[in-house]
């Protein structure tokens, strides 16, 4: 195992951490802190420049800022268009989840991003069968986003 495979893999496991703590704190209160999103996502960014300038290769670097701005654009758009449904937490997770899935590389994106959608919808639909929910309950979206970006990377 190299350096640069150690440091991702510690980062990785800083990431699971950061990501159960933020799933819970999302799944209690339907808030997903700044305080805890930016300073990660800032953390990333410059992780993964650091990596391109050591290793000399930009392919992670590019690939991860597309991922960002992919994502995080595309959770924007859900926000301007249903002011009820995604919040900003999700949208500034959503360039955390970018950034990762797409150091990862583009099938890992697709993955990670479609599954948070189809989880999201089979715990709601589960809701309604049970009628704990209606189409009116609010559902903190950010664990199905954590949980689809770990698909992503383990099945990506």
């Amino acid at each position: 195992m190299t350096l640069h495979d150690l440091i991702a893999v510690l980062v990785h496991i800083a990431l699971v951490g950061i990501g159960a703590w933020l799933l819970i704190i999302d799944a209690r209160t339907h808030r997903l802190p700044n305080r805890i999103v930016l300073p990660t996502l800032g953390g990333l960014l410059v992780l993964v420049g650091v990596e391109a300038l050591i290793t000399g290769d930009t392919a992670h670097l590019v690939g991860s800022l597309l991922g960002m701005l992919l994502l995080a654009g595309f959770y924007a758009v859900m926000r301007m268009v249903s002011r009820q449904g995604i919040g900003g937490g999700d949208v500034k997770l959503a360039a955390v989840i970018g950034l990762v899935l797409g150091w990862h590389g583009w099938q890992a994106l697709a993955i990670g991003a479609a599954s948070a959608f189809v989880l999201g919808a089979l715990y709601a639909l589960v809701l309604m069968a049970l009628r704990r929910a209606d189409r009116r309950t609010r559902i903190a979206f950010g664990p199905w986003m954590i949980v689809g970006a770990v698909l992503g990377i383990v099945i990506g």
